[in-house]
This record gives structure tokens, C-alpha cells and sequence, in this order.
């Protein structure tokens, strides 16, 4: 359910939104809070009425008034309400969201050929098809009935029905659906099915079946992100049908988790070092992401560059200052070091342990390699120390990072390092900033809790736990749509137990 107690009717919705016009434009901070979170749209012309309907029916998972107004028509509104809630369920990978929906209204899906396809449903896609071959190719909403198939992760809860999924999609295929049909990401970038079966659901059959039949490894994005998985099988099977590396920027990716066995791979595939001279370089990345001595003498003996510079600042300088003494060591030990400024010499003292009492860096006087440097920072727990140390030197703590505008403490959150949550908390960030992906900081922590790549290592119910008792609004929207069910649970009762924070 979206909302506990009573289903609301139309009517109601109709006059929630009036009370939420009347209070925005009185200046209530709660109804303020409800309108940056869900904006109706991005100009700066006067609000009307139709914008809170907007904002009412978007905080309740549909698009727009008149969708959610035509499905309380057709369907009743509980029902449409749950259908849409599964929706999202199944578009976010939140299995136990799904299940739950389904055990109490098993017959939610029934002639919605798409869901059908991603709950492997296979049946009832044969009976359709009979009926309607052309449901095959039919896309409503941003999925095709194989991208629905591709990107679900039901069979991650019911593994019995992965050769169903191979079934459907030898379906679709036979009634014309491509297998390198494609969806658009957040940033405009092309999903493909592979990407979706191999990245995403992680149904490793269903990507192979994919390649076999003729998807292509060179997606733009699977390649990439098939070295986040904690496994090289998928990276593997890419590379087996002719996945080109170079251009992917797959290797660095392999870094940022010090893989050496991905790195191998892909060098051992024709991948390059340095040949973009707009991305950071490897050894760069391999100071940033704190790779071992093993890492740094694999890309040192496959040819990366130690004198290379990167945005003014050289390797040398760039580890020290990051705190990154097997690069250090190993730089020094094939004779490469370079002159630090005082900033570096400053910072680079600090990575190390060593307080600087009264002195301080100009923040101006940095090159751009370390534009972003506190947000890198506080996704990593073992620098605390670290970060510390330079906010005392004065280094800006709470500066969003140039490309997706996420800040130290979203970082953080997002990570789910309350240790490092909890340090940033005490420094009085901006707590109402949203970054270019449209994530407030509470937002971005229920993100990665369910989406960072380690995130069932990490305590993000402790992180979600400082920022309540820190006094972050909690939207309704955060408490209907969480889909870990930890988390949905300690919501509902903080929600329960502080009504006054709910907005």
C-alpha cells in the first residue's frame, strides 16, 4: 500500500491539494518542503491550482493528476494506487515491495502484458501473444515487454523461473521484438536489454541468450558497469563476444574497486591507459579510489604513465596529497617524485597524521585536480582522519562536486558511513541542497541504500537513523516509496511517532 489507513477518494486528493496551495502560499516550511521535492515543473511562472494537483498525485507514484484521475475511474483508487506503487516496485528492483503487493492482490497484473513479461509470468505471455502477437513490440511507458523482461529482478526471489525468462524472450523475439532495444537512462544515455539482463537483473542466462542472438556487447554501458557486480563472470562473457574495452572507461571503473582480476581482463583485451587526455589518468584514479601496491604495479608495468599530469598536478603530488602511499612508494621506487606546492605540502601532511597547527590553506590557490576532493573523501571510511584534518586547514567541506553536484554529506549518506555522516552532520551543512540528479540528502541516502554497489556492507538504518534525530523533514513520498523493508518499517514508526516531522 501506498499509504497506511484509509484510501482517500478523489475528492479528498482534491482538497489536500487546496490545503497545500493555501499553506505554500502562506509560507508553511512543510508545504515549501513538498514542492521542492516533487517541483510540478522547472519555470519560475506563479503556481496554480493544477500544480498542486501535480504534486499530490506525483507523491502518490503516477505522472500526473489526470493519469491518477482516470486510473481511480477505471480501476478504483485503492486498486489503481497498488498497481501503481507495483509499478515502480518492479521499474526500481524492489523485490520485497513486489512480493508484498502481489501476496495480498495476486491478480494485480492480470492483462498488463509488460508486468506479465517481468514477473516471467510465462502462461500468460503465451496466451497473449496467441491472442496479440503485436503486444511483442508494443512499448507503453519507457519499457518494451523485453526491456520489462530484462530489467526485472523477479527471478532474483524466485530463481525457479529463469528458464521461463529465456522462454519469454525467444517469445518476443519470434514476434519481432529487438534484442538490442534500448531505453533511455537519466542522462539521456541508451539502456539496452543486455545491459538491463547482464548489469541490472543480473540474470547472467538471459544476457548470454541475448549476445547469442545477436545483442550487441558494445552497448555504451554494460561493459562498463559489469565490473561492479563483485564477479568477473559477466565481464567475462562480454569480452568472450567481442566487448571493445577502449573508449569505455571500464578499466578505470575496475579501480574504483580495486579489481585487479577486471583489470587483467581488460587489459589483456586491448584496453589502454591514458588515451582519453580529458580523463583522469589511471594512476590518478588508482590515488583517488586507494588501490593497493599490486594495482599500482599492475598499471605501472602495463605502461601508465608516471610523469603524466592531470589537470597541473602530477601523480606524485596527486597520491600524496590523497594519502596514497603505495602509489608514493611505488613512484619513489622507480625514482618519479615532484616538487609539492604549500597547499599540497599542507594537505599531504594531513593525509599523513601530521596536524599543522595555525596554518591554512587558500582554497583558490588549488588546481582543479582537486575540485571534488572533500566528496571523494567522505565516501571512504578510512579517511575520516583525513578529512578532518583538512577541514581544520580550511579546505571547503560542504562544496558539491562539478559533475552530479553531490555534496560531502550526500556522499556520505549515500555511502552509508555514519561514522563520516555523523562528522559532516556536526559541521552545519547545507541540508536543503539537491544535487543534479534531484536527490535531497535524505533522498540520496534511500538511494544508496538501495542501489550503492556495497550497500549490504554498510549501515545506512544508522545513517537514516542521525538524520531524523538531526530533524530532516521526512515526505511521505520517502516513507511509501523506500523499498528495503528494514528501512520501510523503522519509517513508518519514526513516521508514527513524529508526526510533526512528517510533511
Amino acid at each position: 500500500m501506498l499509504f497506511s489507513g484509509p484510501t482517500p477518494s478523489i475528492d479528498d486528493l482534491r482538497r489536500e491539494a487546496r490545503r497545500l496551495h493555501k499553506s505554500y502560499d502562506a509560507g508553511d516550511r512543510a508545504a515549501r518542503e513538498r514542492l521542492r521535492e516533487l517541483p510540478p515543473r522547472g519555470d519560475d511562472r506563479a503556481l496554480k491550482r493544477a500544480d498542486f494537483l501535480q504534486v499530490v498525485a506525483r507523491e502518490r507514484g503516477f505522472e500526473s493528476w489526470p493519469k491518477l484521475k482516470l486510473a481511480a475511474e477505471t480501476q478504483g483508487l485503492d486498486r489503481a494506487a497498488k498497481l501503481q506503487r507495483l509499478k515502480i516496485a518492479l521499474f526500481h528492483g524492489q523485490m520485497p515491495v513486489a512480493q508484498a503487493l502481489l501476496a495480498e492482490t495476486p491478480d494485480l497484473v492480470e492483462g498488463l502484458f509488460g508486468l506479465q513479461c517481468a514477473l516471467a509470468d510465462l502462461p500468460a505471455v503465451r496466451a497473449a501473444l496467441a491472442q496479440e502477437p503485436r503486444l511483442a513490440t508494443e512499448r507503453r511507458g519507457p519499457r518494451s515487454p523485453i526491456l520489462h523482461l530484462a530489467f526485472s529482478r523477479w527471478h532474483q526471489l524466485h530463481p525457479e523461473l529463469r528458464p521461463a525468462t529465456l522462454e519469454i524472450a525467444a517469445l518476443l523475439v519470434a514476434q519481432g521484438a529487438d534484442v538490442n532495444d534500448a531505453q533511455d537512462g537519466a542522462g539521456g544515455e541508451k539502456l539496452s536489454a543486455l545491459y538491463g539482463a547482464l548489469c541490472v537483473s543480473q540474470n547472467l542466462d538471459l544476457a548470454r541468450w541475448l549476445l547469442e542472438q545477436g545483442a550487441s556487447p558494445d552497448d555504451g554501458e554494460s561493459l562498463y558497469h559489469s565490473v561492479e557486480m563483485g564477479a568477473q563472470d559477466g565481464l567475462k562473457l562480454l569480452l568472450e563476444h567481442g566487448a571493445d574495452p577502449r573508449g569505455t572507461n571500464a578499466l578505470l571503473r575496475a579501480l574504483d574497486f580495486n579489481d585487479h582480476g577486471a583489470v587483467e581482463l581488460l587489459l589483456a583485451h586491448g584496453a589502454t591507459l591514458d588515451e582519453d587526455t580529458q580523463t583522469i589518468p589511471a594512476l590518478h584514479q588508482a590515488a583517488r579510489r586507494g588501490c593497493d601496491r599490486r594495482m599500482v604495479d599492475l598499471l605501472l608495468d602495463a605502461g601508465a604513465d608516471p610523469a603524466r599530469e592531470w589537470r597541473w598536478v602530477s601523480a606524485y603530488a596527486y597520491a600524496r596529497v590523497l594519502g596514497s602511499r603505495p602509489l608514493v612508494e611505488a613512484l619513489e621506487a622507480r625514482g618519479v617524485t615532484a616538487a609539492l606546492s604549500r597547499e599540497e605540502a599542507l594537505m599531504a601532511e594531513a593525509a599523513e597524521g601530521r596536524a599543522s597547527k595555525g596554518a591554512y590553506i587558500d582554497p583558490d590557490a588549488l588546481p582543479p585536480a582537486y575540485d571534488g576532493l572533500m566528496r571523494g573523501l567522505a565516501g571512504r571510511l578510512d579517511r575520516l582522519g583525513q578529512i578532518r584534518a583538512l577541514v581544520a586547514l580550511g579546505l571547503p567541506y560542504d562544496t558539491p562536486d562539478a559533475g552530479d553536484g553531490v555534496t560531502p554529506v550526500q556522499a556520505a549518506a549515500w555511502e552509508g558511513y555514519p561514522e563520516v555522516l555523523a562528522y559532516f552532520l556536526e559541521l552545519r551543512p547545507d541540508m536543503s541542497h539537491v544535487n543534479a540528479h534531484g536527490g535531497t540528502l535524505l533522498g540520496t541516502l534511500l538511494h544508496g541504500a538501495e542501489n550503492a554497489p556495497k550497500a549490504e556492507a554498510r549501515d545506512h538504518l544508522a545513517c537514516l537513523t542521525l538524520l531524523l534525530e538531526h530533524g530532516v523533514a521526512l515526505p511521505r513520498k520517502a516513507v511509501a516509496m523506500v523499498g528495503r523493508p528494514d528501512l520501510a518499517a523503522f519509517l513508518h514508526g519514526w513516521a508514527q511517532a513524529h508526526p510533526g516531522q512528517v510533511v
